[in-house]
């Protein structure tokens, strides 16, 4: 499904429910083997009911870095969320919630990055979540690596 499909599915979600409150979580994750691999997957959770989830996985010839394929999980997210928002601006629905999910947290080699890349996402306007509050990314995508 490409991500105009997807937005799709998602109203159609969202009508069987209408009255409920919804939160979008969008979130990446990443390995590197043989290259990269991200997956980024995207969650609608109805609040107190459950919810479903989308994700796809791309691949890059390349290695990164740790702090580089943070930055770059956090930009795909992004750019998924920005492009989710222009579909939903044109939808009725407005009781929903977007989060971005980063996995990253206080403990481990990824601590240091946290005030940069919550930054990074709070300045584009997203609620940023990060371990051990962050699933869409370490749980949800994680899964799909």
């Amino acid at each position: 499904m490409n991500l105009e499909e997807v937005a799709a599915e998602i109203f159609r979600y969202l009508e069987e429910a209408a009255d409920e409150n919804y939160t979008i979580i969008i979130g990446t994750d990443s390995t590197n083997h043989e290259g990269t691999d991200f997956v980024t997957a995207i969650v609608v959770y109805r609040q107190g009911h459950g919810g479903r989830f989308f994700w796809r996985r791309l691949k890059d010839k390349n290695h990164y870095t740790l702090k580089h394929r943070i930055y770059q999980e956090a930009n795909y997210s992004l750019k998924v969320a920005q492009d989710l928002i222009s579909y939903f601006s044109q939808s009725p629905f407005n009781n929903f919630n977007f989060e971005i999910h980063v996995d990253i947290g206080p403990n481990g080699p990824t601590r240091d990055l946290i005030s940069e890349i919550s930054g990074l996402i709070r300045g584009s306007g997203f609620l940023v979540k990060t371990k051990p509050d962050s699933y869409g990314a370490s749980s949800v995508a994680d899964r799909y690596l």
